[in-house]
């Protein structure tokens, strides 16, 4: 990744975001820029000019954390794309070292994960890494899925679904919202982990492939996925509104389960509990997931 380049794209369009008004300024006539001036982010900022222009010319090695929380505060960024400017800081520190990351060519769940994702019987749960590529899942992930482990390759990349598959815009009701969160999500992760080549390689043909996903990259939105409610249109049980939890795994940087679960009492449930009984008839025969290596060395 080209460090200096994110940071300048990513500064530049988050000044043009802000308004005046929104921090107090006159918007005055006579504006050229649309956004903030440069000037005035950096008198926000307590920076001076020169150094504001440097920094969002990329050249933010060795900016201190408190300058870079000034420069949150300015353009007004919140709790998601102030995490991004400190990775893209980091990123471009000379110190920095890159993360020890697993090979995931030969990486497998340790047995106890994918007990504890069986264990879950009530809703999908599986495991996604940065690149959302799905590394784990229990027989109901398998079977929410059963499209994206369907596309051509493996492992199963829920990107790629959703930007490469036409059966995505009847699976995601409100496609646009689903892409959008997507995009946000690789964006955040490019900058956390700048040196997986992996993960830029899969932003690469995503560029290449899709006009929609290209133009959503160029934005540089980012954001937190944690916890909400999304709908879905399931191709053997219709639609469902679930709830989701999305939980970082401590004992794997970079990996993240999700849970889905529908509110008790509902159509969701009820069809949720359909999908249950077409997965037990599906897999009866085989196991949800390869037989899974032991990397604890226990």
């Amino acid at each position: 990744m080209n460090n200096r380049a994110e940071v300048r794209e990513f500064l530049t369009s988050r000044r043009a975001r802000v308004t005046p008004e929104q921090v107090g300024l006159p918007a005055g006539t006579n504006r050229r820029v649309e956004g903030l001036r440069r000037s005035e982010v950096a008198t926000l900022a307590g920076l001076s000019v020169e150094y504001y222009t440097r920094l969002e010319r990329g050249a933010i090695s060795g900016a201190s954390p408190e300058v870079l929380d000034s420069l949150a505060r300015a353009l007004c960024l919140d709790d998601a794309e102030r995490a991004h400017l400190f990775d893209l800081a980091h990123a471009a520190s000379p110190v920095a070292r890159p993360p020890k990351r697993r090979n995931p060519k030969s990486w497998a769940p340790h047995r106890s994960l994918q007990w504890a994702l069986d264990a879950i019987s009530g809703g999908p749960a599986f495991v996604r890494n940065g690149r959302m590529d799905i590394v784990a899942a229990n027989m109901l992930g398998r079977a929410f899925y059963k499209d994206v482990y369907d596309m051509p390759g493996q492992p199963p990349n829920l990107a790629r679904f959703t930007f490469l598959d036409d059966r995505a815009f009847q699976f995601y009701p409100d496609w646009e919202m689903f892409a959008e969160v997507t995009v946000a999500i690789l964006r955040t992760e490019a900058a956390r982990d700048p040196h997986n080549k992996d993960l830029h390689d899969l932003i690469g043909e995503m560029c290449t492939r899709s006009e929609d996903f290209r133009r959503r990259w160029g934005a540089h939105n980012v954001r937190h996925h944690g916890t909400g409610f999304k709908t879905f249109h399931h191709p053997i049980v219709g639609e469902m509104t679930l709830a989701y939890e999305g939980l970082a795994m401590e004992a794997e940087r970079g990996l993240t389960i999700t849970i889905y679960a529908a509110e008790p009492g509902t159509p969701s449930a009820e069809r949720m509990q359909l999908l249950a009984s077409w997965a037990a008839s599906e897999y009866s025969d085989a196991r949800t997931t390869p037989p899974a290596k032991d990397t604890t060395g226990r």
